[in-house]
């Protein structure tokens, strides 16, 4: 996969070169290209941004140094030459990245991010993006930071990891927060007594059957306790008995098809 970001700090994205990623682009598995907004403008102060249109607080980003830009990389040539690039833009505004948009992602073989700064990009920019790109804006989360490089930063590491090559252990993937719709179990190494807390006997007694289930087990009831959210969204048709059972002693109920939490949770 090739990706390039588009920014006024491209030295943010250094840190794309250490540990997994800086390794799978040794060894040729990706490509991260930055570009520098500033190029891409004709005045002797590199401008960038204006005062917005309609007035009101801080700055918008120009439409003519990104549209040069992103004709610049559209025009690039790679392999396939026939893919249509991703274009990615992190803002406030966006749809919520989620780990589906992540694995979605890992499966194109071109992938460009806009970041944006101050009040964001002129939307036009966006608008007129869409005759050379697949465009979409995604949010990090309910909360605003200075740039689109932190959110960037983020996107790009939890999509790249998915692509065969990345990570070693491939399998490890498979049982992480989010892959099923749940947040991970408890981990635990050892010793197997630390400062008096020990480790669940089911994890020592070599039973893989009983860990699988008291993983299963664990990862309901601590997605049950932290995101609540997430178990309203399960098929209860996708769940076993044991699953269900579980649930239910952590006090939900199964309504018009749906989990609803209709009565407080066993204390534990």
């Amino acid at each position: 996969m090739r990706i390039d970001v588009i920014t006024v700090f491209p030295a943010y994205f250094d840190v794309l070169r250490l540990s997994l990623l800086g390794k799978a682009q040794q060894d040729g598995v990706i490509e991260v290209h930055t570009h520098d907004l500033r190029d891409f403008t004709h005045d002797r102060h590199r401008t960038v941004d204006d005062t917005p249109y309609g007035g009101g607080p801080g700055m918008v980003m120009r439409p003519e140094p990104w549209g040069e830009a992103l004709d610049h990389i559209a025009a690039l040539p790679t392999a396939p030459s026939d893919a249509r690039p991703l274009l990615v833009v992190p803002t406030p505004a966006g749809r919520p990245f989620t780990q589906q948009q992540a694995n979605s992602w890992a499966q194109r073989s071109r992938l460009v991010v806009a970041c944006g700064r101050y009040e964001g990009i002129d939307q036009r920019v966006v608008d007129d993006a869409s005759r050379l790109f697949d465009v979409q804006e995604v949010s990090l989360g309910d909360y605003v930071v200075n740039g689109g490089e932190v959110a960037a930063l983020v996107m790009i590491e939890a999509m790249a990891r998915l692509i065969p090559g990345v990570i070693g252990n491939r399998d490890s993937l498979d049982d992480e927060s989010h892959v099923a719709g749940l947040v991970e179990a408890p981990g635990y190494t050892k010793p197997a007594v630390w400062r008096s807390h020990g480790v669940p006997d089911v994890l020592l007694s070599g039973n893989h059957g009983a860990v699988e289930r008291w993983r299963r087990d664990a990862s309901l009831r601590r997605t049950s306790q932290v995101r609540p959210d997430l178990i309203q969204r399960l098929d209860p048709r996708s769940l076993d008995d044991d699953d269900r059972e579980v649930l239910s002693d952590n006090g939900w109920l199964v309504i018009d098809g749906r989990f609803s939490r209709a009565v407080p949770p066993m204390a534990d």
